[in-house]
């Protein structure tokens, strides 16, 4: 249910099971995780630059496939342990810059998913939320720490406890993701800012990933981020997009960047897992 297809330097990784929401099993869990290995190594030679994680059908991801599941024996931390939260550190360590485009159902690991991805736009009529309280189980894949960072204390138990689910638009207002967007432009106008970004400056933009995650992890000050990013702009001014970059302004004209330091050679290929 997982295929990752590669072209022009954008890597797509789509979860293609919408007869089920593209709810995720173990296998299908295992499976993205490869799809993300062949992506960064396809990153690592020069041939990706950007990201893009999406769901085929009405729904992005409804969580975990528990249709399979007998709760006496289910042994949620090896799949939540186990499988989720290593994916999940695998996506936010991807190197390059990542985007998801989430419609529908956006629920559990689901959820996390976007949590674990640079940059989510999501379609106005998207589902965000707790569903949990109806199973007798809790919200994961890092919900809590998540929404009570975004929405606080109150509104974070408010969903928990009621099981109501926002909309994007209400997400997106909410702080939560970045931009909400019609369901039926969503994924043309995803894929249109993907290719611009994947068309820019790579080292630097994961450069600015690798900060802002710090900055989040670490709760950084002030001086302190001043200091790195004063690091990182230092590291560089040594690569060749930096120096294509400074000329095409003195030049006037629009820079050609080749994502750091290496040749991004275009290339085509589908791989179905």
């Amino acid at each position: 249910m997982i295929s990752l297809s590669i072209s022009n330097g954008i890597a797509e990784v789509v979860l293609d099971a919408p007869q089920k929401l593209n709810s995720l099993d173990e296998q299908a869990l295992r499976d993205l995780s490869q799809a993300y290995d062949d992506g960064a190594a396809a990153a690592s030679r020069g041939e990706v630059r950007a990201l893009l994680l999406r769901g085929e059908g009405r729904a992005f991801c409804a969580g975990r496939d528990i249709a399979g599941v007998t709760p006496e024996s289910d042994d949620a931390a090896a799949y939540l342990g186990g499988l989720v939260e290593p994916l999940l550190k695998k996506m936010a360590a991807f190197p390059a810059p990542t985007f998801a485009a989430a419609q529908g159902a956006c629920l559990g690991v689901g959820l996390g998913l976007l949590l674990a991805t640079d940059v989510v736009y999501v379609a106005e009529n998207a589902k965000f939320g707790s569903p949990f309280a109806k199973l007798g189980a809790t919200l994961d894949s890092g919900g809590h720490w998540y929404f009570t960072e975004r929405l606080g204390m109150h509104r974070t138990l408010d969903l928990i406890y009621t099981a109501d689910l926002s909309s994007g638009a209400e997400a997106v207002a909410q702080g939560m993701f970045s931009r909400a967007m019609p369901a039926d432009s969503l994924l043309e106008s995803t894929r249109a800012i993907v290719e611009r970004v994947a068309a820019g400056a790579t080292e630097a933009f994961v450069a600015s990933k690798e900060l802002v995650a710090h900055i989040r992890d670490q709760r950084l000050g002030l001086w302190q981020a001043m200091q790195e990013e004063n690091q990182e702009q230092a590291r560089l001014c040594k690569t060749d997009d930096y120096a294509e970059g400074f000329r095409a302004f003195q030049e006037k004209r629009e820079p050609k960047f080749t994502g750091g330091n290496c040749l991004c050679l275009p290339v085509i290929c589908r791989v179905q897992l």
